[in-house]
Formats: structure tokens, sequence, C-alpha cells
């Protein structure tokens, strides 16, 4: 089962914890010092929480999937269809290693669609396989997109396996 992935700016990462604990009747599936993410079952939603300067802000959206199979597939479809993407490629981020591609909306709003492979103990992005140059979902990858507004995303660039700079 996929499901959709909504990643918030928040400026105080314990009272965001505890508001969206409440709001969903969950706790954080991992907790990491600036981070937390939340694996809510109803309604399926992955929820990440950034805690920087720029608070109630959206920071990315995404689809995550169960399989590295599902993701290159979306990657060939929405390629297909003329949509611009990053590439597939096997990356560390946001404490977690995943194959990911990555779309931009005409507005600016970036989506992240990807598997989770395993569990990692950096925030910043590093690009293991693929062809994309590195992407990030961390504070520092794109100006935050205010809810109901729009902003133009931003990259970090990366060559081979060396670390992402102005990411995360």
């Amino acid at each position: 089962m996929s499901r959709i992935q909504l990643a918030l700016n928040v400026t105080d990462l314990d009272e965001a914890v505890e508001f969206y604990s409440k709001l969903f009747d969950a706790e954080p599936a991992k907790r990491r010092p600036g981070y937390a993410n939340f694996a809510i079952a109803d309604p399926p939603l992955k929820l990440v929480l950034f805690e920087g300067a720029e608070g109630g802000s959206l920071n990315h959206l995404g689809v995550e999937t169960e399989t590295g199979d599902e993701v290159v597939a979306a990657e060939a479809r929405l390629a297909g269809r003329g949509v611009e993407t990053s590439g597939v490629a096997d990356t560390v981020c946001c404490y977690a290693t995943k194959t990911e591609t990555w779309i931009t909306d005409p507005d600016g709003a970036r989506w992240e669609w990807y598997v989770k492979t395993g569990d990692a103990e950096q925030l910043t992005n590093q690009v293991v396989g693929g062809d994309q140059a590195a992407t990030c979902c961390g504070p520092a990858a794109a100006e935050p997109v205010a809810v109901g507004a729009t902003a133009s995303a931003g990259t970090a660039e990366a060559t081979g396996t060396a670390e992402a700079t102005g990411c995360c």
C-alpha cells in the first residue's frame, strides 16, 4: 500500500510533535535532532517534521511506496508523459536509505516518489547510486513554500557519491 507523505517545516519540534501526536493519535515512528516522522495508519499518511526558522511552511510532498520497482515504474510513467524527473537514485537522507525520484510541480512544490530501504544516522543527502543530482528534503534544501503560496524549488548538486552541499 502506498501512502502520501507530507513534510512540514516547524519552528519548535517538541511543540509540533505534541500537537501532531494528539491530532493523529500516534507517536513518532522516528525522532532525531531537528527531525521527527510519523507513520500514521488512519488516514494513511507519512508525516515528516523538520525543525528550522521557517515554521508553518511546506517542505515537500511525497508518495511512499513499498518497493523500488514502484519507484522505477512511476519515474518511467512520469518521464514518458513529459514530466521532468530527477532520475532514480539510491540515497541516504533524512535518517533513511531510499530509492527515489524527484518532481517539481508548476508552482514549485517538490514531490519525492520513494521507498525507504533502511535506517541511517545522517540527515544530509548523499547519492549512492543512479543518475540524479542530489535533491534533499531537509530544511535548507529549498526556500520554504508557505501553505497556499508558491516558491521556486531548490536543489543541491552532487557528483558521484559525494555528499551534497547546501542540503539538510
